[in-house]
């Protein structure tokens, strides 16, 4: 499963439970992410036990993504079996600065810095 543009890709490795996310989303608006939600929709509907997003780089972010996110995060937390982690870059402020956001919402979800 993969979403991608010239400045972004979104894809899944099912061996390893992960979504990957690189580049630059400044996708406008939750119709333009529609396609990243449903891929994170079509990973949730096979339960497994952990899934990892990371986004160790993915540059930019902006708040429509981070909506998205927030949104998938949430899902997560009512399905209630599945655990959350999620890899980010210690080196990119976005993502320590919005992050943390998610585990307000979903405070099983595990953040880790690389």
């Amino acid at each position: 499963m993969e979403v991608k543009n010239n400045d972004f890709s979104v894809y899944y490795d099912a061996s390893s439970q992960t979504v990957f996310f690189q580049g630059t989303l400044r996708l406008n608006g939750e119709q333009e992410y529609a396609g990243i939600m449903q891929l994170l929709e079509d990973i949730l509907k096979s339960h497994p036990p952990l899934i990892t997003l990371n986004l160790e780089k993915l540059e930019f972010l902006n708040s429509s993504g981070i909506n998205t996110l927030s949104k998938f995060t949430i899902k997560v937390r009512r399905i209630g079996n599945i655990s959350l982690l999620v890899i980010a870059s210690k080196n990119i402020f976005w993502q320590q600065h919005s992050l943390q956001n998610l585990q307000r919402l979903f405070p099983r979800l595990k953040l880790e810095y690389q």
